[in-house]
């Protein structure tokens, strides 16, 4: 996997709403709010299962209904293609769990 050049990175980050670059890090990050605990941690777990299948896991974290997440290729040494399949996934079904509408934070 090979990270993404800087013409790809523009074109995957104007794709991609609300996800904004990690500070200090080849990185980038959002912040999913849900309507209560169930739909963040059934949320988390069908993600979990992309991951699993992509070998791909994410950086995150979990306070009751809010899922902060950073997206990063470790092998690559930063952002590749399989983050920003990562996040349209992660975009496409928080929609469905019924994601409440929040900016990135940071």
């Amino acid at each position: 996997m090979q990270k993404l050049d800087k013409a790809a990175r523009a074109r995957a980050m104007s794709t991609l709403g609300g996800w904004k670059k990690t500070r200090g890090r080849d990185a980038i990050e959002k912040t999913f709010v849900f309507k209560d605990f169930n739909a963040s941690f059934a949320w988390m777990s069908r993600v979990a299962m992309m991951a699993e299948k992509l070998d791909h896991h994410p950086e995150w974290s979990n306070v009751y209904k809010t899922v902060e997440v950073t997206l990063t290729t470790h092998d690559a040494g930063g952002l590749s293609d399989l983050d920003v399949k990562m996040a349209r996934f992660m975009d496409k079904t928080a929609g469905a769990a019924g994601r409440a509408k929040r900016s990135a934070k940071r």
